[in-house]
């Protein structure tokens, strides 16, 4: 069902949505039998997210046999290799979701022209919900304009997050984030989909979202939406150029600029300054932690020994 006001580029891309979102919805009938194997502790994939990855690519490269192609499973072996056409593709975002029949997950298609992203959509099977970006025209959520929530203070705002889950994530860096930030929030979830999370915020469902180590195709479609639908997306220093940098924050406008304040300190590119604090506080936490875990009011068993 392609639309006549819709850039011919964006319509391919939603048919290409819909193609995957189809065969996910099939396969989640019955995901007991879905074949998963795993990419690394914590990191899957299934037969389903190589099927709807084929799906996607086929559309594209059908009607577009010129453009490139970057794509979670399969990489840049498909598509032309020089084109300044590239589309940037998760075939299911929300793969732990979906092998749990947990309904958060999505498919995300980007197209970005010369390395600046121009057409997105993201689709959620589950909910049959589209979102739907052009540079320039604006975010729709089936086909009504979205726009970022007008709240304005952190302590009314619901915000989004993705728990580190690999080996070697900084779990404890994490841990001190979400607590600064969980203290000056209204709410703050972990739905399990990033893709989603940034079609969240683009909606107005959430004021703003953060995470580390997301790839390019998690988040290609999303920051276009959300600066589409007048959000603001960069790092957590507030630099725009983060698509490649695994570091990821948005939000409206407000929010934003009220989150780097927060989020700056834990940033990659923070200054030394910065980061020291960063250390300070950790250190004192673990040391306060420790200390709670022997209260100074239960006898030792030292002390009970010379009781008796």
């Amino acid at each position: 069902m392609s639309s006549p006001n819709l850039h011919p580029m964006l319509n391919v891309a939603i048919k290409a949505a819909r193609a995957a979102g189809a065969i996910i919805n099939r396969a989640a009938l019955d995901v007991e039998s879905v074949r998963i194997s795993q990419k690394q502790i914590n990191d899957f994939v299934t037969e389903v997210d190589h099927a709807s990855e084929r799906a996607i690519i086929e559309t594209l490269l059908t009607a577009y046999p010129g453009h490139g192609i970057v794509a979670e499973e399969s990489g840049s072996e498909h598509g032309a290799k020089d084109s300044e056409y590239v589309w940037i593709i998760d075939p299911l975002d929300g793969t732990t979701n979906f092998i749990h029949g947990f309904p958060v997950y999505c498919v995300s298609i980007a197209l970005a022209v010369r390395g600046k992203v121009e057409q997105a959509v993201i689709y959620d099977p589950s909910r049959n919900d589209l979102f739907t970006a052009t540079k320039g025209r604006g975010a729709f959520l089936n086909e009504r304009r979205i726009r970022v929530s007008k709240r304005t203070q952190l302590k009314e705002s619901l915000l989004s997050t993705g728990f580190p889950f690999r080996p070697g994530d900084n779990f404890k860096s994490y841990l001190n984030m979400m607590g600064d930030v969980m203290q000056r929030t209204a709410g703050l979830r972990r739905p399990g989909a990033a893709a989603l999370d940034l079609a969240y915020v683009a909606a107005g469902y959430t004021e703003g979202f953060f995470e580390t180590g997301l790839s390019i195709w998690d988040v290609a479609a999303g920051s276009l939406l959300v600066t589409e639908a007048g959000g603001l997306i960069g790092n957590f220093t507030g630099e725009s150029d983060f698509l490649e940098q695994r570091e990821c924050l948005a939000g409206t406008p407000r929010i934003y600029g009220q989150l780097v304040q927060i989020l700056g300190k834990y940033s990659k590119f923070a200054g030394a300054g910065d980061k020291a604090a960063v250390r300070q506080a950790a250190q004192e936490l673990s040391e306060a932690a420790s200390a709670s875990e022997t209260p100074s009011n239960v006898p030792s068993k030292l002390e009970d020994d010379a009781e008796i």
